[in-house]
Parts: structure tokens; sequence; C-alpha cells
């Protein structure tokens, strides 16, 4: 009855409470990004104090040389970080280039499903390659042509195969045979 009765209040959350509700959290998360932000400028400043401290001029030349040569180590070394890190970063995009191509290619890879023979008139396969914006009317079979097949007398003979050959047998047959081509 207590999981009930703590369901039904949930639900009974007037819209005044919810706006204060949203006022308190978006307060709350207002002075959580200023602390934040605060932060970041206090780790800013303590590098840039920790990597470059304050300059003393020198007053003779020969101060002012070794000064200049302190600072072009300095340059160098950074350069050389510099460069490293952008190796590493293209090296790493490299690898994430592969590994895209990979995941491409399996999610590439899938069993092709069986196909299954669809009835389709000519009309309506016209339609489907050209879309509804062409109408053609394609009567295949109106088109074709009549064609009267000639029946050839040997065609005509309809009797007994075992008493044609019998009679193409012998001197006899051969001269039926050469007088029925000619």
């Amino acid at each position: 009855m207590d999981f009930l009765q703590s369901k039904m209040s949930e639900k009974k959350v007037s819209s005044s409470r919810k706006s204060k509700l949203k006022s308190l959290l978006l307060q709350i998360g207002q002075s959580m990004l200023e602390q934040e932000s605060l932060e970041v400028e206090r780790r800013k400043i303590s590098y840039m104090e920790e990597k470059c401290p304050p300059l003393n001029f020198p007053q003779s030349m020969l101060e002012l040389q070794e000064l200049c040569e302190k600072l072009h180590n300095q340059i160098d070394l950074v350069d050389e970080e510099r460069y490293d890190a952008a190796g590493k970063v293209s090296k790493s995009r490299m690898e994430i280039d592969d590994l895209k191509m990979v995941v491409q290619d399996l999610n590439g890879r899938f069993k092709k499903p069986a196909l299954r023979r669809v009835r389709m008139s000519a009309e309506a396969m016209v339609a489907a390659l050209l879309g509804s914006k062409h109408k053609v009317s394609m009567d295949l079979r109106g088109n074709l042509q009549q064609v009267k097949r000639e029946v050839k007398e040997e065609e005509k003979h309809t009797g007994d195969w075992r008493k044609n050959i019998e009679d193409k047998s012998g001197m006899d047959g051969r001269k039926k045979m050469f007088e029925t081509e000619a």
C-alpha cells in the first residue's frame, strides 16, 4: 500500500513545484559551471607559472646571449614535443580510419536472401523500371507476325514407320527416294 501511495504522490506534483525544482536545478548547475571555469583558470595560471617563469633581463651582452641560448633550447624542446604529439595524432587517426573500414566491411557482410520468383506482366515491369511518368503500352503478342508453316509430304505420313522403312529398303526403295526428292 505504501508503494502505491508513494507512486500516486509522485504523479501529483503541481506545476509551480515543478518550475521551482527546475529553477533550483538550473541554479545548482550554473554554480557548478562557474566553479569549473574558475578551476580551469587556476590550472592555466599554475601551468604558465611552471613553464614560463618571469624574465629577468640581463644587464650585460654575455648574459643576454646565455638567455637567448636558453630560450632557443626550450623552443627546440617544445617543437620536439609538438612534433611527437602530431605524429601520435596522425598515427591514431590512421588507426581509427582502418578500424572504421573494418567495421564497414563487417557490416557489409550479410547473407543474401533466397530470391523469390515474381510473376509480373511486361507493362508492370516497364512501369517499375521507368516509373509512373512513362506510360507505354506493350502488347508484345500483338506485334508478332503470323507465320504459316508449310507441311512437308513426309510429315503428312502418319502411318506405321516400319512400313515406311520397308518401302525404302532395297533397290525399289532407293528408286522411290530419288523419285520423291527430285
